[in-house]
């Protein structure tokens, strides 16, 4: 009894010296339940139920579960589009950041290009969606169309946004080419605070050339930056929904870029099953949790 009154004391203590820390977390820490736990754990519960948003929910115990997992094919259709979107875009962008920030961060003019390539990242997704469709419009005036009619290497123009098996890897271009934004400039700002003292030293101790400077010096003082930028790709990745629609729309033809997020849309806010819809996002939620954690772990035994 003792022993839990002296750890009582100890911790009101701790409070009362701490206080001010503790005051200038409580905003944060107020808008974060309101707006994140509290939003995510009603989700959860509304999971179990069966909520049309206009009469009381119902509750179903594990019934929308067992309907997304067994009989509903879309479901698996979206799942498989999204790992196959989140396998592609997620690397590939985090690798493509990565290496431009280390390529510009050796030239003079790095704000310039900087300021170019984190534009997309901060431009709405419907936007740039509808920038690149005219790239691929499924006519002949389409840039690409155009391109390969004028050097004879097609006849007809190639329906990009409408044939099922060229509807995915556009999504996934123009998200690969906005996924570089937010991951670019947190690369970015790493590089320039490495030690420069570190690459004088290396010299001296047999670092010849850039390469080795990466391997051995730049990435070693990355880690917080390169564990920020692959959690942000992860949640990115298993989170495409804007550019899907905004390029073949809701449904797509085939369902052939329709992802979670977009089926979790069409359930929550064209047929109103709500209960439904909480089901699909609290398994999304787990999936991008546990690649999350997968993610960290890799990157913190690599250090």
């Amino acid at each position: 009894m003792k022993t839990k009154e002296n750890f009582g004391a100890g911790a009101v203590r701790f409070i009362r010296k701490n206080w001010i820390g503790y005051a200038m977390q409580l905003p944060f820490a107020i808008l974060f339940t309101v707006f994140v736990l509290a939003p995510a754990v009603i989700a959860i519960g509304l999971s179990f139920t069966d909520y049309n948003m206009f009469q009381p929910a119902n509750f179903v115990g594990l019934k929308n579960y067992e309907l997304m997992l067994v009989d509903d094919a879309v479901f698996w259709t979206a799942v498989k589009n999204t790992l196959i979107f989140a396998v592609i875009v997620g690397p590939v962008g985090y690798l493509m950041s990565f290496f431009v920030a280390w390529v510009l961060n050796q030239l003079k003019m790095r704000n310039a290009f900087a300021l170019a390539f984190y534009a997309p990242s901060i431009t709405s997704g419907v936007a740039m969606s509808s920038v690149w469709l005219y790239f691929f419009s499924s006519d002949q005036y389409g840039l690409i169309n155009n391109l390969l009619i004028s050097v004879g290497f097609i006849d007809d123009p190639i329906l990009w946004t409408q044939n099922p098996k060229t509807i995915l890897p556009v999504i996934i271009i123009i998200s690969v080419w906005m996924s570089m934004g937010t991951g670019f400039l947190v690369f970015l700002a790493g590089l320039q605070n490495v030690d420069k003292t570190l690459y004088e030293a290396g010299a001296i101790d047999g670092v010849k050339n850039r390469f080795q400077e990466l391997k051995y010096l730049t990435l070693p003082q990355m880690k917080p930056q390169l564990l920020f930028g692959a959690i942000t790709a992860v949640t990115n990745a298993f989170g495409a929904f804007d550019v899907a629609v905004s390029v073949a729309g809701l449904p797509s033809p085939s369902y052939a870029g329709h992802t979670i997020v977009a089926h979790l849309y069409d359930y929550a806010f064209i047929r109103f099953q709500m209960g439904y819809a909480s089901a699909v996002a609290t398994v999304l939620f787990l999936v991008t949790f546990i690649v999350g954690r997968v993610v960290t772990r890799v990157l913190s035994e690599s250090e």
